[in-house]
Parts: C-alpha cells; sequence; structure tokens
C-alpha cells in the first residue's frame, strides 16, 4: 500500500512536454502543486451594471455583443462592443485570434472580466477575460486563484491538478504536539484549502492581507523548514574531519613587526574566533564580515600565516582578476619577506608561466595561491591544503566555491564579505555559518562626504578634479556599465580618458579596464599608487580591494545606474588617508523611483549595515544575495522584513524539532525541501 508520504513524493502523472513546463515552474513532485499557492485571485462572485463601473480594479460584466469591427489604424485591432441594460462598453484586443472573433461575434452573450478604463470613445477593457454564457447562469461563489504559470500551460490545467492533490494528499500536522496552538497558527490543512479553494466568504482585501492566518501558517512552516535544513547542514559539516591547526606565532610575530599600524580590537577578536576553529578536528566555515576599509585583508593573512606555519598550503580567491591581483601584491609585500612563498595563477596566464605556477603548487608543501576561479581548475593539484580563503564569496557559484573545497579533501574555509549582511539575511540564509564581524574602522579613516550632481554640471566637475590634484591628492573617476554591454563600457571609459586628458592638460590621466591585459593593469595602478598618475579613469572593476591613501575623490559617472552596494563599495576606496574625502555622484534625468530610492539612501547613510539593510527591503533577498548562484533556495512566502517575528520563533523551535521531534523535523523537511538537498551544500 502506498503512504501519503509516498504518494507526495510521486512524480506528477502529465505527458513529458507538460511535465517540463511544470518543472519550470519548480513543481516535480506531486505535492508540489499543493504549495503552488495563487499570484492573485480574480472576483467573478458579483456582477457590475456596465452603467456604473468602478475604475481601477478588475471588474466582471455580462451583456450582448452589438458591435465587432477589425480596425487598421492605429494599428491592427479587435473592437467589439458590449451592452447591457445600463449602457454599452468598449472591449478592445490588440493581439486577437479567428477564434476570439467567432467567440466575440455579433448576438453572442458574455462575461468580461478586466480593468476599465476612461478611452477616447468612452470607457473600454484592453484584452479582458471573456467567455460565453447563457442567460441566469449562476456566477462562481468564491474567490477564483490565478497561478504563477508558464507559456503553454493554462490556468484551468493548473487548478485541475491542484485540485486532484488537495483531494488526495496528506495535509496533516508537521509541527510538534501543542506549537501550532501556542504560535497561534492555523492548521496546514485549513491554510492551504483556505488559499486555493477560498471560502465565500473571503474577500480579496483579505486573502492579499500577509497577515491572513493561512499566510501566516505557510510562511512559519517555510521558514522552519529552512532553519531546519539550515541547522542539519551546520551538523552535517561539524561531522567532517579536517586537519587540526596550530601554528607557532612566529611568522604572525614578524609580519606585526614589520606593520606600520596595530590591528583594531574588533580584528583582534575575529582572528582569535577564526584561529580557535582552526585548532578543532572540523572544517570550519566562518564568514568574515566587515564595511569597506575595515581591514579583512591583514585578518585574512593573519589567519594564512596561521596554517602556514603548521606546515600547510592556503588558496585565496577572489572574483575579479584586478582584485586577485591587489591581494597577490599586497600579500607578497607583507610576506614574501617572512619567506613565505606566494604564487599567482590566473586564467590570463602564459603557459611557461602557469606551468610553473601548477608546478608550485602541487610540490611545495607551503605555500600561499592567489588567484580567481583559475584556483580550482581540473589541472590544479594542491599537495596539503589546509584553509581556503573566498573574497567576495556571495559572487562566486556554489559549484565554483564546492570545486576548491574539494581540493584539499576537507580544508577550513573563510569567506569574506564587505557587502554587510543584513541580521535577518544572517539569521535566515546564512543560518549554517559561523558568522565573524569587524565592527570598527582603523583609525585615521576621514569620514566620506557625499555628493549628488546632475550631470550636466559635469565641467563644474572636472574643475573641481583639477583643484584636488593641485592640491596633492589624487582621484577616481569611475564609467560604469552601460546598457549591460561591456563594450560599450569600455568604450565609455576611453572616451572619457581621452576628454579629461584634454580638459586637464596639465595632469596625468591614467586608465584600466578589465579587458587590459595584467601586466598593463599592474602597471597603472602601480603608477597610480605612486602618485604619478594624478587621475584613474577606471571601470567597475576598481569597486573592491584597491588601497591608495593619497585619493580622496572619488567622482561616479551614471551612478543612477549603479546598484547600491557597489556605489558603497566605490565610495569606499576614498577616505583612507588624512586628506578630507569625497564621493560624487553624477546622475542623469529622469531618474526612476528606484533610481531615487537608491541615491536617497546613499547620500544619507555611510553604515554598510544600514545600506545593506535598506538595499534588502528594495531588491529583496534573492537579488541581494545573487540567488541564481548563491544556492540559496529563496523564500516564496515570507519576508524577512515583515515576518522577523515568525523567523525568531522558527529559528528558537528548529534546535528543539531536531532534538526532541525528528520524525515531525523528516515529515517537515520532506514536505518543504524533498528533492532540493543540493541548496545545502554550499
Amino acid at each position: 500500500m502506498t503512504s501519503s508520504r509516498d504518494l507526495a513524493g510521486l512524480p506528477l502523472e502529465v505527458p513529458p512536454a507538460t511535465a517540463k513546463k511544470f518543472e519550470k515552474l519548480g513543481i516535480r513532485r506531486r505535492f508540489d502543486l499543493v504549495l503552488h499557492m495563487p499570484l492573485r485571485y480574480e472576483d467573478e462572485t458579483h456582477l457590475y451594471p456596465i452603467g456604473a463601473l468602478p475604475y481601477g480594479r478588475p471588474v466582471l460584466v455580462e451583456g450582448d455583443v452589438i458591435a465587432q469591427e477589425v480596425q487598421f489604424r492605429p494599428r491592427r485591432q479587435l473592437v467589439v462592443q458590449l451592452e447591457d441594460r445600463s449602457g454599452t462598453l468598449v472591449l478592445r484586443f490588440l493581439n486577437f485570434y479567428p477564434s476570439q472573433q467567432k467567440q466575440l461575434a455579433k448576438g453572442q452573450r458574455i462575461r468580461a472580466l478586466g480593468e476599465v478604463k476612461r478611452g477616447f470613445f468612452g470607457d473600454e477593457m484592453i484584452h479582458p477575460k471573456c467567455r460565453a454564457v447563457h442567460e441566469g447562469e449562476p456566477l462562481a461563489g468564491a474567490l477564483t486563484p490565478v497561478y504563477p504559470t508558464v507559456n503553454g500551460l493554462a490556468q484551468p490545467v493548473l487548478r485541475r491538478q491542484i485540485q486532484n492533490e488537495l483531494k488526495r494528499q496528506d495535509l496533516g500536522e508537521t509541527l510538534p504536539p501543542g506549537v501550532r496552538e501556542s504560535l497561534g497558527l492555523a492548521t496546514f490543512d485549513e491554510a492551504v484549502h483556505t488559499l486555493h479553494a477560498p471560502p465565500p466568504e473571503f474577500s480579496l482585501r483579505q486573502l492579499e492581507d500577509p497577515l491572513l492566518p493561512a499566510w501566516q501558517r505557510l510562511k512559519f512552516d517555510e521558514l522552519l523548514a529552512q532553519q531546519l535544513s539550515m541547522r542539519l547542514a551546520y551538523r552535517a559539516r561539524r561531522l567532517g574531519i579536517a586537519p587540526v591547526i596550530r601554528g607557532t606565532g612566529e611568522l604572525d610575530r614578524q609580519l606585526r613587526a614589520s606593520l606600520p599600524f596595530s590591528l583594531t580590537r574588533a580584528q583582534e577578536k575575529v582572528l582569535a574566533e577564526i584561529r580557535a576553529d582552526l585548532a578543532n578536528p572540523h572544517p570550519m566555515h566562518r564568514l568574515l564580515q566587515g564595511d569597506v576599509g575595515s581591514g579583512k585583508t591583514i585578518v585574512a593573512a593573519a589567519s594564512a600565516l596561521t596554517a602556514l606555519e603548521a606546515g600547510y598550503q592556503v588558496a585565496l580567491m577572489a572574483p575579479t582578476e584586478i582584485l586577485a591581483e591587489q591581494h597577490f601584491l599586497k600579500l607578497s609585500a607583507w610576506l614574501e619577506p617572512l619567506g613565505v612563498t606566494v604564487v599567482w595563477l590566473s586564467g590570463s596566464m602564459r603557459k611557461k608561466a602557469r606551468a610553473e605556477a601548477l608546478a608550485s603548487i602541487a610540490s611545495t608543501p607551503v605555500l600561499l595561491a592567489v588567484g580567481t576561479h583559475a584556483l580550482f581548475q581540473e589541472d590544479v593539484a594542491f599537495r596539503q591544503l589546509g584553509l581556503a580563503i573566498v573574497d567576495e564569496q556571495h559572487r562566486f557559484g556554489v559549484g565554483q566555491r564546492l570545486a576548491l573545497k574539494e581540493k584539499g579533501r576537507e580544508p577550513h574555509q573563510l569567506m569574506m564579505s564587505a557587502t554587510p549582511i543584513p541580521r535577518t539575511l544572517a539569521m535566515s540564509f546564512y543560518a549554517d555559518l559561523d558568522v565573524s564581524v569587524i565592527d570598527e574602522l582603523p583609525p585615521g579613516r576621514t569620514p566620506i562626504v557625499t555628493k549628488l550632481i546632475n550631470s550636466s554640471r559635469r565641467d563644474e566637475v572636472i574643475a573641481y578634479v583639477d583643484r584636488t590634484c593641485a592640491q596633492g591628492n589624487q582621484v577616481y573617476w569611475v564609467c560604469p556599465l552601460i546598457e549591460e554591454s561591456e563594450t560599450l563600457q569600455l568604450q565609455t571609459a576611453v572616451d572619457t580618458h581621452v576628454q579629461l586628458g584634454e580638459d586637464l592638460p596639465e595632469r596625468q590621466i591614467g586608465l584600466v579596464h578589465g579587458r587590459m591585459k595584467p601586466d598593463e593593469k599592474a602597471a597603472v595602478m602601480a603608477s597610480f599608487a605612486a602618485n604619478d598618475t594624478q587621475v584613474l579613469v577606471a571601470t567597475t572593476v576598481i569597486e573592491v580591494g584597491v588601497d591608495v591613501p593619497n585619493a580622496s575623490l572619488m567622482v561616479i559617472e551614471h551612478a543612477e545606474r549603479m546598484g547600491l552596494a557597489q556605489l558603497h563599495q566605490l565610495r569606499g576606496r576614498v577616505g583612507r588617508g588624512a586628506a578630507k574625502s569625497q564621493c560624487v555622484l553624477m546622475f542623469d534625468t529622469p531618474l526612476s523611483e528606484l533610481a531615487k530610492a537608491r541615491l536617497k539612501v546613499i547620500y544619507e547613510n555611510t553604515d554598510g549595515f544600514e545600506i545593506a539593510r535598506q538595499d534588502l527591503m528594495i531588491r529583496g533577498p534573492g537579488e541581494f544575495l545573487g540567488a541564481r548562484q548563491s544556492g540559496v533556495p529563496m523564500l516564496r512566502f515570507a519576508n524577512l522584513e515583515e515576518d522577523i517575528e515568525l523567523l525568531e520563533k522558527a529559528r528558537e523551535l528548529a534546535p528543539d524539532m531536531l532534538a526532541r521531534f525528528p520524525r515531525e523535523a523528516d515529515a517537515h523537511l520532506d514536505r518543504w525541501l524533498a528533492g532540493r538537498e543540493q541548496f545545502l551544500k554550499a
């Protein structure tokens, strides 16, 4: 006999072509249909007289077609006149088929559902949903659900499949006894039936209310499934075996003696947390957060020294070649005087240099390898990898991070991010990681003044750049990505470089972009670091990792086209020395509402965590995390800002449920995450 749980996991009983359409919606097994919730609802329970139609919301009308015409100006369209006892209404179709013309022929009685607008010839509906009816045909008894779908998968098919599964599936409780009652939640059965087949007494406003008990139950269950899965992933990682790494402290003492600064208390605190993890026999999975300029690189260097002192290799991977090069140059300057071998590996290396780097990585027992994604390609063989450091970890896909991890069987992992993670996001999507935060900036960092300037005042900005250079300081001039085209971005940077050279003939103007050869980029950056170049024109390749204390002005063109995290990163390239620093955000008008919101946030805030929180509110967790590559299953129902109380309750319940109610925990995870276990391996 097939149990209800077995039934839930069975594949859909549909043709292969239809199954592919369902899969695009994330529906792979029968129970997924139960969790495929309506996007909205249509009210076909009430007919409105044509002569008294409200504007601004969908309404249902019924009448007789009194005229039909295909018009060709200003474009081909089908125009239908519908009449009831109170008046007439125009139905306009910009795209139509012969079958629609037949359905809407003169003399037919139809019902049309759509939003009424004021047209040139009176009230009209554009592309309403229509069907033929008989006079006196009863109305729907409840609101009609409208589901997310794909082309070729009609609403009636979805509704039929979902209603079938609601009858067949076990919709019983997976929460431990008493939990639902103590939290005041609806039963699961009641919740899904309310949302899929709303009783007649429910209004549109009620069903769209996120505080509706049915929605609250689904949100809580979803958050609980996420918390349970993250806890299990954390537990599984703790069962792994990793090398016990304890350094002698000698290289660390030598490094500190050579530095012109001391580590802050926050840096010392997170370094102690990392070293405690390295000394454990299970793999470290720690996320190191720090705002722009907080000093994550020196913490990474000190962590690497601990592994190197213990006789292990270390890999540091960065998402872009220019950032990886910056790390390589800085770490080489710090560590090579201590006798540490630092190796560079990137995809653009020449064959001979690459072969030498690969040989060194394969044979040298103690070394630091710095590079891009080239570090985890198949031909890279580490001799004894003990620690993998991933900078800007959110930019790498799950597969890339796993590939690097597998280079050392089970090395310790330190992931770094200069994009602060809001508390709610950390509680939710990073619940399986240990998190360290550098929550103070090193002394001597000067506040950065942010200015918003219309691009029509470009000449004034150029004059200010000239004055800044005359005072002995340096300037970044950033040209962002335009129309998603790397070619256009490059051309804009090249054109700006030429134009600034003409406008500022007494200044040395440099240019750096992603298509330059590594040695060319290194030469330009070295010239800027040495103050031989006063103005550096760049694409957004300089977003992270560049540290020139003498640079006091950052000019960003088309700032309205950039994200908050990127703007904050770029702004953080200045303010690293004693000079008063400014960031000028030039924008074009008119501004979209989204652009206005972003520029307002970056203008009013300098704290990275507050900017990240606002960014999360504007974009949502999917875009913030880079969901397409993060490997983290996105929340479908819960909202991290609005549902913080539910998240807190789910977070409290998860460990207790795993410890005391493992059967219920298994059933809950099977209901919500079956078939998605790959998300837990990142």
